[in-house]
């Protein structure tokens, strides 16, 4: 049951503005002004009065919410109740880094003898598209690296930690016999790796956010660059020396080949869980969660 399109009406009533609807609902705003205008020259009436950038509801506006409320409420229910029959049913998750699929891979057999029923579907994918299919409702919930909890409310978010970031070299680096193992601070990296190639994550991961923090903060402007959506192949390219890169602590994997550095001051990002809105979770669907929410403790 495809809610998607509801659910543009319901954010757009919530922040009774364009942009920040389209910012939260990761589209367009030419997207969004474009499906309400569409939905409104069908409907022959507005949903929205327009007045200095704010939108406020109609008469017609208010009732077609309620209705949207009232159908997207019917679509959990029945969701639920079918999952229900002989513990049967479907669980969809997105993943974004790693350390998720670690998990699940641990997490998965246990759960599976309890509920041998269950489908458990895996969605590997990046920060910016699971974010959009969990506020589209489009997946159950999200195993994530996030640098900040927006733009989710705080009851669809559960923090499992937070986790270190490590800048990572080559084990034969010259910079190893200078500092074998302390912390490198903000203001070394220029100096030092100046002239390094740094090996970037994609645009809009939480390890790009923290490396362009690094590189503004330090003044460091590396001489070349290469992007990578894969953390193992960075891994490697470390270990074969053709750059150098920041890595989270649960991929700091091949230390023979690779010396991996904490930053001072520290980098951290956080492990979360969030779940989408409106999800009526079925008995196996908690049970799988609380074994994520868990897993570190």
């Amino acid at each position: 049951m495809d809610t998607r399109y509801l659910t543009y009406i319901l954010t757009i009533a919530k922040k009774e503005n364009m942009t920040k609807a389209a910012e939260e609902l990761f589209v367009s705003q030419s997207t969004l002004s474009q499906y309400l205008s569409k939905l409104e020259s069908e409907l022959g009436t507005p949903l929205f009065y327009r007045s200095k950038g704010r939108l406020t509801l109609t008469p017609a506006g208010t009732l077609y919410i309620e209705a949207a409320e009232k159908v997207m409420s019917i679509k959990n229910v029945l969701y639920q109740n079918i999952q229900n029959i002989e513990n049967r049913g479907h669980i969809t998750v997105g993943v974004t880094s790693q350390f998720g699929l670690a998990m699940l891979t641990d997490i998965i057999p246990a759960f599976k003898v309890q509920y041998p029923d269950i489908i458990i579907e895996i969605s590997e994918t990046n920060l910016p598209g699971l974010t959009r299919m969990i506020l589209e409702e489009s997946i159950d919930c999200g195993i994530m690296a996030m640098n900040e909890t927006d733009p989710f409310s705080p009851d669809q978010v559960t923090i499992l930690r937070e986790e270190e970031v490590l800048f990572s070299i080559p084990i034969n680096h010259p910079y190893r016999k200078k500092n074998p193992d302390r912390p490198i601070g903000i203001r070394e990296f220029a100096e030092n790796f100046g002239e390094e190639n740094i090996l970037l994550s994609k645009k809009g991961s939480t390890l790009r956010h923290l490396t362009d923090m690094v590189l503004e903060n330090a003044g460091w402007i590396p001489s070349t660059v290469c992007e990578t959506n894969s953390i193992s192949t960075t891994r490697s390219m470390v270990a074969m020396g053709i750059g150098v890169t920041f890595i989270s602590e649960s991929c700091a994997a091949d230390r023979e080949h690779v010396a991996y550095y904490s930053v001072e001051p520290k980098l951290t990002r956080l492990n979360t869980l969030v779940t989408r809105k409106n999800w009526i979770q079925s008995q196996a669907s908690r049970c799988f969660c609380n074994a994520i929410k868990n897993y570190f403790h």
